[in-house]
């Protein structure tokens, strides 16, 4: 199979799973073992296909990005009061992207290396699947954005920074989060989002340069293709997920993670696959 059609498979699936609260770096991870020459895509591409889907999140939510920044750095010139929502918004995902950020620098190398066995992976899928059902179950659900504090926003950064680890899932996290404080599904999602975006695109344009004039398993033109790819199908995933969320409960990701996570485990255990 050509490099070119394996890229655009696992751009697909970085699309369908990265706004889904089931890890697309798990996916890609796992993934790769199925492809020929079984190989991991890498973090890089990781992270630079995820470029594509985040992109996705500012066509989808423009016109709250452009009302929280233009509200944030109008806050600075009085022109916004200080305690307006969206000024406090802005630096609330600023507070929340610091987790991610520190840590994602401090355990670059084993996020790259050890961090991405399957063993781990599988691990990860099963038990924070297990925990956002018990979210969804025990939150009470009576929160908007609006009753967002400053230690909710760390708490928040906490959870994403915990997505540096494939399995736990970024969307994922951050909803269990939002849920055990009290959230709605629908504010947890859409705060997960946004918190998204800083932390997403400063990874993804990192690896891109990082990624000049060094080995990879897919070149610029597949990893390309694979990331407008995961824009497309992001967009369309991004608005199928709000809608859904603010009816129905998590618990078919609940237990799509679990069985997903025991297949690779009894895989890994019988020889199938190798971590």
């Amino acid at each position: 199979m050509p490099h070119v059609i394996e890229a655009l498979i696992l751009g697909l699936v970085q699309g369908l799973t990265e706004f889904l609260p089931i890890s697309s770096s798990a996916h890609l991870r796992i993934l790769g073992e199925f492809l020929p020459g079984a190989q991991d895509p890498g973090a890089a591409f990781t992270a630079i296909t995820q470029l594509g889907t985040e992109a996705a999140v500012v066509v989808f939510f423009w016109r709250d990005i452009v009302r929280i920044i233009s509200h944030w750095f109008g806050s600075f010139t009085g022109r916004v009061p200080r305690n307006d929502p969206d000024a406090r918004m802005g630096w609330l995902i600023i507070i929340g992207s610091v987790p991610i950020v520190v840590l994602g620098i401090l355990f670059q190398d084993e996020i790259e290396t050890s961090l991405r066995s399957l063993w781990i992976v599988a691990t990860m899928l099963i038990v924070f699947g297990l925990i956002l059902g018990l979210a969804d179950w025990a939150g009470a659900k009576r929160r908007g954005l609006d009753d967002l504090t400053v230690p909710h926003g760390i708490f928040f950064g906490l959870a994403q920074a915990l997505a540096l680890i494939p399995g736990v899932s970024r969307s994922g996290g951050t909803i269990t989060m939002g849920l055990f404080l009290g959230y709605e599904r629908a504010a947890a999602a859409r705060y997960a989002f946004l918190l998204a975006i800083p932390a997403v695109f400063g990874s993804g344009f990192f690896q891109l340069v990082k990624s000049f004039g060094e080995p990879a398993v897919y070149g610029p033109i597949e990893t390309a293709a694979a990331t407008l790819v995961a824009f497309v199908v992001a967009l369309l995933v991004i608005a199928f997920f709000m809608s859904y969320i603010s009816k129905r409960s998590f618990l078919p990701f609940v237990i799509y993670r679990v069985l997903l996570g025991t297949t690779i485990l009894v895989l890994l255990g019988t020889g199938v696959l190798t971590a």
